[in-house]
């Protein structure tokens, strides 16, 4: 506690991570951090770490630095870039030295732990930990809980901790989305159908109590009636499926090859499972499945940004650290 008996708080905003460059080396530095987290892939230990060190990092690093090279900017990984400027922007108007707020990534750089760490050095009596997921999962949020949990277990004087688990129905993360929408079809025109597509994760998860799958579809919902959208005009899927398991469904790339062929060429997809842009949206999303949904006989489709630095967004996160502390 400061000298004037106030409480010193430190916000931590909290992404997935990205590489700390395109070239091949640190792309597979990166997915060995990232896919060797037990939380991410759910699989006996000693199988993965074979099908790992023998199929996966030897050959995928390649594919994924070249599509990480297609969205690189000059300042660095979108994803980092963007929860860097979300900060900045939080710390311009909120910051205070009663009030620290900055950023961190659960694999790479600024790592999370060193970013507490900083924390502790300037003594601060309450924590509020902000994973940038809406929606929470045992593969996500949770692992960034378990990294707070390892940390805190090494230090004498445990601060309060405050963690958002998930804002998948918060009023204003609804609301900011749904705006961004509307901004969107006031510039360009309100296409056929809108895809709200969902990072994908295995079907089992759900089965286990993951509670993933159902906030997703909360999410969607609330999105589609702000936006006075009735069932035609809106539809939920997942993207990103890995391997041969069964996945969260419907798939969108198998929904995006299908709609030409019900008379539906004109598509918007916007993904409310991201807080900033990243190489899945960027990527897979705004550039692979377009060519998919063009070859399969589409005529327009559109990408809608995530949320990223806008001052909506700050607003929204401003609203949950408020909430928190």
């Amino acid at each position: 506690m400061t000298e004037t008996g106030v409480k010193k708080t430190g916000v931590l905003l909290v992404n997935l991570g990205s590489p700390a460059s395109p070239k091949t080396g640190d792309v597979r530095r990166f997915l060995r951090e990232f896919l060797g987290d037990r939380r991410v892939v759910n699989l006996p230990r000693p199988l993965w770490w074979l099908i790992l060190h023998l199929f996966v990092l030897p050959f995928r690093p390649k594919k994924s630095a070249h599509a990480y090279q297609s969205i690189w900017t000059a300042q660095g990984s979108p994803l980092v870039v963007f929860t860097q400027q979300l900060t900045d922007k939080l710390n311009t108007l909120y910051g205070n030295q009663q009030l620290l707020i900055d950023c961190a990534m659960r694999y790479g750089k600024p790592a999370l732990r060193d970013k507490l760490q900083d924390f502790k050095k300037h003594g601060v009596d309450e924590i509020v930990i902000l994973p940038l997921y809406p929606q929470y999962s045992s593969t996500t949020t949770a692992s960034i809980f378990d990294v707070v949990a390892e940390t805190f277990l090494g230090w004498r004087h445990m601060p309060g901790l405050h963690f958002i688990s998930d804002f998948h129905q918060h009023p204003s993360y609804i609301e900011a989305m749904a705006a961004s929408i509307r901004q969107h079809w006031q510039t360009h025109g309100q296409a056929e159908l809108l895809l709200m597509s969902f990072h994908g994760l295995p079907a089992k998860l759900t089965e286990w109590g993951d509670p993933y799958f159902h906030q997703c579809q909360t999410t969607g919902r609330l999105i589609a009636e702000q936006l006075g959208l009735n069932d035609q005009q809106w539809r939920l899927v997942f993207q990103s499926r890995f391997g041969k398991a069964e996945w969260l469904k419907p798939y969108c790339v198998e929904v995006l090859r299908d709609l030409p062929k019900q008379g539906i060429k004109n598509v918007d997809v916007v993904c409310p499972g991201f807080s900033v842009d990243c190489l899945e949206t960027l990527e897979e999303i705004a550039i692979a499945n377009q060519e998919i949904f063009l070859e399969a006989g589409g005529d327009t489709y559109r990408y809608i940004a995530c949320l990223n630095d806008s001052d909506a967004h700050v607003e929204v996160m401003y609203d949950l650290i408020e909430t928190a502390h």
